[in-house]
């Protein structure tokens, strides 16, 4: 499914601005909205996943609504259309998100959860960087034609729906006995201070990392040929996914808040960069440095989320972690996009640094109090 969404999501920007003529500061209220809905839907589809004592089923459908909004980015022709798709396309991921990382908590021995978050981190973006590479070989082999490779990514994204429904079994419920309800006072108390404290850090993260997107716009305006430009995306993701599996086994053996904040510094650096230079090999510099910060904190955090809850609240433990970021992640990408036209690309990214300074600060004073209890 990611190379699916990365071979659309990595020329979604380009095809927005060059074919449709939508403003960065509609990209931005475009991806801002999208993401946020991905990550609000989880909270609905977690609390399900803890209610029926099943992960498998939802996942499915998840995946399954997002291989079946593929075309509709083929045949868009206003924005309007592409908005609709890309939140449709974000439900999907919000349904299947918050089961898939419970499923994985569940499965996981708790000594080696870090290491097994990171894993998942890794697989994930080897087809994220695998989507944006089969994009520029089919741009230049078509002569940028956009809609013709949107097709094209139709099909991984078919495939990994017959993946998951023959080749994925579930284990056993985490409670057999009577339904609850996850949300109830009683089991919301039980969701511990250091759990929402995990949830608060987790949203300001998100206030100091906006979308991708404008990594990829950043790569147009530093003169890269735009069949080239998602080659941005592929140098984000491969360190990203080179990255993921070492940091997450090293959270299993030292401080959270050390990783967390050596996270930030990484991104706070790469922002700098990215505000300061428009040479392509400055540019490249920086989205590795991106790569490098998504590698060492996001497993890192699903890691946290797991260590502070129970076993038969974890998918509602998800969902309520993905609600705040969500909210979070729509604030980051409207801001982004606003600043970007309004005052240019380099306050997008110092604005991103300077956030990423609140949430170390925020980070030294509460950070201390979230270590991980076993569940």
């Amino acid at each position: 499914m990611d190379v699916s969404s990365e071979m659309i999501h990595s020329l979604l920007p380009l095809f927005m601005v060059n074919v449709l003529g939508v403003s960065t500061l509609g990209i931005g209220l475009i991806e801002g909205a999208a993401e946020a809905t991905a990550l609000i839907v989880k909270v609905f589809s977690g609390v399900a996943s803890d209610y029926f004592g099943k992960r498998k089923s939802l996942a499915l459908f998840g995946y399954a609504l997002g291989a079946f909004t593929k075309p509709l980015f083929a045949i868009a022709g206003s924005s309007g259309l592409i908005l609709s798709a890309r939140l449709l396309d974000r439900v999907g991921k919000g349904i299947r998100g918050a089961p898939r990382d419970a499923l994985v908590a569940d499965i996981a021995p708790p000594e080696i959860r870090g290491a097994a978050f990171g894993l998942r981190q890794s697989l994930d973006t080897i087809g994220a960087f695998l989507g944006p590479l089969l994009a520029v070989g089919l741009m230049l082999l078509w002569q940028d034609d956009f809609r013709a490779v949107f097709w094209v990514a139709v099909i991984p994204g078919m495939l990994a729906v017959l993946v998951l429904l023959f080749g994925v079994k579930e284990p056993p419920a985490a409670h057999t006995g009577k339904r609850h309800n996850p949300i109830s006072r009683a089991n919301l108390k039980r969701l511990t201070a250091g759990y929402w404290q995990v949830v608060l850090i987790g949203a300001v993260f998100t206030l100091a990392r906006f979308s991708e997107a404008f990594l990829v716009l950043r790569a147009q305006q530093s003169g890269v040929p735009m069949a080239l430009v998602p080659l941005v995306m592929v140098a984000m993701n491969i360190v990203y996914a080179a990255s993921a599996y070492p940091f997450g086994s090293i959270s299993d053996r030292i401080s959270h808040r050390v990783l967390l904040a050596w996270g930030l510094l990484a991104l706070i650096l790469a922002d700098l960069i990215l505000a300061g230079h428009d040479d392509w090999r400055w540019l490249c510099a920086g989205v590795m440095l991106w790569g490098v910060h998504m590698g060492m904190t996001q497993g890192l955090l699903a890691k946290l989320v797991a260590d502070t809850t129970p076993q038969d609240l974890r998918g509602t433990a998800y969902g309520f972690f993905n609600l705040v970021s969500g909210i979070a992640m729509l604030i980051a990408s409207v801001v982004a996009g606003a600043l970007w036209e309004y005052q240019g690309a380099a306050a997008t990214f110092y604005a991103g640094a300077g956030f990423c300074v609140l949430t170390l600060l925020f980070l030294l004073v509460f950070g201390r109090q979230t270590s991980p209890t076993k569940a």
